[in-house]
Order: structure tokens, then sequence, then C-alpha cells
């Protein structure tokens, strides 16, 4: 006898992952808010560009959890949704396996956060920039926990809801839109 839930989240897998994929990457931007927020740790400019496909998968996640519900969206567009955000996800995990490359210093990371200064002009200007000017480097882990730095989470995190999509496509083979089975049993 199969377990309920396991059966509705095999019956429905572009609903299942679609939710899944909503609620865990909400808790990763609600995570990321809240280590820049509450414990003030600044993210570089690696870090915010980490964030925009999190900000393209999770409102699509839940449009194509709502048409799915409706049954009223074609299935190429919820399985061509889905693609996306496997798209937008793997393109994340190259994007933090680079930036934790980065802090690991196994390669050079972009000259506005991990180079060194450059053409500061003249000493006026250099303490002006020095009073306003706040530069958070990319090649510093600003924490770690386990020997990952919030990079290293990043690309374990997009992994694991770009292969949720990737099921969800691969498991809807076979059925309709909606969840039934195409093939009789």
């Amino acid at each position: 006898m199969q377990d309920p839930l396991l059966h509705r989240i095999t019956a429905r897998p572009i609903e299942a992952a679609a939710l899944a994929i909503a609620v865990a990457g909400a808790a990763a931007i609600l995570g990321a808010w809240f280590f820049q927020y509450v414990l003030k740790l600044v993210p570089c400019p690696l870090c915010l560009e980490q964030r925009i496909p999190y900000y393209v998968a999770i409102p699509l996640a839940l449009v194509v959890l709502g048409a799915a519900w409706s049954k009223k969206a074609p299935r190429w567009a919820l399985l061509g949704a889905l693609a996306v955000i496997a798209a937008a996800m793997l393109w994340n995990a190259g994007l933090g396996t680079y930036h934790a490359g980065v802090e690991w210093k196994w390669w050079q990371g972009p000259q506005d956060c991990s180079a060194p200064l450059s053409n500061l002009g003249s000493t006026g200007d250099l303490l002006r920039q020095l009073q306003t000017i706040n530069v958070v480097r990319c090649d510093e882990a600003a924490w770690r926990f386990l020997g990952l730095s919030l990079a290293g989470w990043n690309v374990l995190i997009s992994l694991g809801l770009a292969a949720l999509a990737v099921w969800a496509i691969a498991a809807a083979r076979g059925r309709s839109a909606y969840g039934s089975s195409s093939v009789s049993q």
C-alpha cells in the first residue's frame, strides 16, 4: 500500500514541484534577507546577483501552481515554465560555484568586488571616497557553516530546485497536464 502523501505527489508532479520550488525558494531568499537585515552581513555584488534567479523562479512557480490547479493552462506552457525554472536554477548554481571559487581563491573574481583598488584620484578625492564608500569583497566569505559559505549553500539549493523542476517534467511525461495517467494501468 502506497503512502497517501507520496501518491498525491507522484500523481500531480507539476503541482508538487511548483509548490516545493516556491516554498524552498522563498525560504532561501528569506534566509538571505535574514543574514542581510538581521545579522547585518552586507551582501557583495555576486551575492545580490545570485538572488535574481530566485526572483524569477518563485513567482513563476506560483504561476505554474495556480495554472495547474485551475486546469486551464496548456501542458506545454506548464512544462515550459518548469524548464525555465530549471535553467534559471542551473545558471544560479553555476554563478554560486563561480562565487565560491572566488572565495576559496581558486580564480579571480570580478574587478568591482575582489580586485585591488586603483586610480584613487587626488588626495582630497581619496579622503571623500574613503568616507562614503563601503566595499564588500566577493573574495571573502562573510559566514560559513559546515565548511560552505552562503554561495556554496546556494549551489546546493539551486541544484536541488533545478532537480525538482526536471523531475516534474520527466514525471509528467505520460500523464495529462493535471495528474491523471494517460496510459491505463
